[in-house]
């Protein structure tokens, strides 16, 4: 068995592979296997991976889709396909520092626990910005549900980056590591709210090697078409799911508030939506806060600053005054890539 899994999705981006591919490199060892999936690239991209693992990146193994299924999948190929004792993710245009696995596979067999967050540093161009957990505990092993709330503040579920850490394979068998297949944005909501409801304990360390690409022009995080909607079946997800737990009373409430947050921030930004997504998003969200229980919607609102309260408010007030709306999720048809 290997020591350690690497799982790295890839999508057209021929430009940034070969950097994440020597640092990758950088950071081999004999008992590390990468695991890089391409998600049906279109671009050189495959090229740069059959090289990579012809022999160019030790312990490589390539796995193709046959048709792009977005990030979420890819990475729950990845997962199949893994044999290592701890699993990591990266994405395929973001890089690592040299020996920054080595050095946090160290530190997640010394604390013993399931898994553990980093700091990561987002580059944008020439500027670098350092972006570090919301916990200031650091290096001890915690209950991961105890760093769940409280509700208006930002805690670990509210950091969802699945490439920032590590994770022991046991949560990969108790089914707590796949990801919602097919979603193509905010897949990783869900899964950081299981994780921190059913994993048993982790740990924060401020570890600095994870280099995020932020403002690359086709990153989903850029491009405002339908598959950002997805957001909607990502927290209506974190929503069923946290009411089933025991704890749901107490964890409710941030999970709305975050979702409210969440809606908020894509109807700020609506202009860069196309206008028939925009149409769109406004009617999701307005049954989206319906679909939501009302007493807690409604304390979410008042603890909200006035600009994120007033635009979800007009949303509410304008939805007394029109006829009944869909209330699903976005349409499977239109989540397709």
């Amino acid at each position: 068995m290997a020591k350690l899994s690497v799982i790295v999705p890839f999508y057209n981006v021929q430009t940034f592979a070969p950097d994440m591919l020597r640092s990758l490199a950088s950071n081999a060892r004999a008992d590390f296997e990468f695991i890089l999936v391409d998600d049906c690239s279109t671009d050189r991209t495959p090229e740069i991976l059959e090289r990579a693992a012809g022999g160019r990146l030790p312990g490589a193994r390539l796995v193709r889709h046959e048709r792009n299924q977005g990030l979420a999948t890819a990475r729950n190929t990845g997962l199949n396909a893994a044999e290592g004792e701890y699993l990591a993710f990266l994405d395929g245009d973001d890089w690592l520092a040299p020996g920054y696995l080595p050095q946090l596979l160290s530190s997640i067999e010394e604390l013993g626990c399931d898994f553990v967050r980093t700091d990561h540093v987002q580059c944008t161009g020439r500027e670098r910005v350092i972006h570090r957990v919301p916990d200031g505990r650091r290096g001890e092993v915690l209950d991961p549900r105890d760093a769940i709330l409280p509700a208006d503040t930002s805690t670990s579920v509210d950091y969802p980056y699945a490439w920032a850490g590590m994770y022991h394979r046991r949560l990969k068998d108790a089914g707590l590591l796949h990801f919602p297949d097919g979603l193509r944005t905010a897949e990783d909501r869900p899964w950081i709210w299981r994780l921190h409801r059913k994993a048993e304990s982790f740990a924060v360390l401020g570890l600095l090697g994870v280099f995020y690409r932020r403002g690359v022009a086709s990153s989903l995080t850029q491009i405002g078409d339908v598959r950002q909607l997805d957001f909607i079946r990502s927290f209506d997800q974190v929503l069923t799911e946290t009411a089933e737990d025991p704890r749901a009373d107490e964890f409710l409430p941030k999970a709305v508030r975050t979702y409210c947050a969440i809606i908020a921030h894509h109807l700020s930004n609506i202009d860069r939506f196309e206008p028939q997504v925009a149409r769109r998003l406004k009617t999701l969200s307005t049954a989206a806060m319906k679909r939501m229980p009302q007493d807690l919607l409604t304390a979410a609102l008042d603890s909200m600053d006035l600009d994120r309260s007033v635009r979800l408010r007009r949303l509410r007030w304008m939805d007394r005054l029109l006829p009944t709306r869909d209330a699903g999720g976005p349409d499977r048809k239109e989540t397709a890539a």
